[in-house]
């Protein structure tokens, strides 16, 4: 079990439909929450940034319990079509980028876990990255690369006491795929509640899980 009260979570990509429900609903078990986002000017494709971020975190409450990586880009349209900065683009937001987070973290991470306290990362890859789709090739591949990281990673990081989790729900209701950076999107079927897996997130965090596939939500 990870008790929240008072524990220090960063949450990246908070501004979005499903990283602003998690920064909420954990700030409702009691963690103290600090939220970055593209809007408020942290273009975390820039390793110097991720650096300032972390270290203004742990300088302003003196510690880093949590990391929750909801940041993210889509883009749709036939893989022959696919130009290269957009391949580009999704790889440097939803792959280099949250790769180069969760790398950064673990000395702060680490730090929590000789404290006594139980440091945790999430991931949100998506269902995409069990079952590459259509239509979203890049994507798909994108978050399967960012799940392999995590699931190999977590064998390094639990020997420091952190744990890794992958969080791969279905497509769920936010407003991501009406903001494309490529394509349109096609029609999709019933959404997932995004309190709903939000919410399935925060249980996961707090009981300890290790792993959220599709089949979790």
């Amino acid at each position: 079990m990870t008790n929240l009260q008072g524990a220090v979570v960063l949450v990246v990509g908070a501004s979005g439909g499903l990283g602003s429900r998690i920064a909420d609903q954990l700030e409702s078990k009691g963690a103290i929450v600090a939220r970055s986002s593209r809007s408020a000017g942290h273009d975390l494709r820039e390793p110097s940034v991720i650096r300032q971020v972390l270290e203004a975190t742990n300088s302003e409450h003196g510690r880093l319990d949590g990391l929750v990586v909801a940041s993210g880009v889509v883009a749709f349209g036939p893989a022959s079509e696919l130009e290269a900065a957009t391949v580009d683009e999704l790889f440097a937001v939803n792959t280099t980028s949250a790769i180069q987070l969760i790398s950064q973290s673990q000395p702060y991470l680490a730090t929590s876990a000789e404290d006594g306290r139980e440091p945790f990362v999430v991931t949100l890859s998506g269902v995409v990255a069990e079952t590459p789709v259509a239509g979203v090739a890049a994507y798909s591949a994108s978050k399967a690369g960012l799940a392999a990281f995590v699931v190999a990673a977590a064998r390094e990081y639990r020997r420091a006491g952190i744990r890794l989790v992958d969080a791969r729900p279905g497509h769920t209701g936010t407003s991501l795929s009406e903001h494309p950076i490529a394509g349109s999107a096609p029609r999709f079927g019933e959404p997932l509640d995004p309190d709903h897996v939000a919410a399935r997130i925060v249980t996961a965090i707090v009981d300890g899980e290790k792993d959220l596939p599709s089949t979790a939500f």
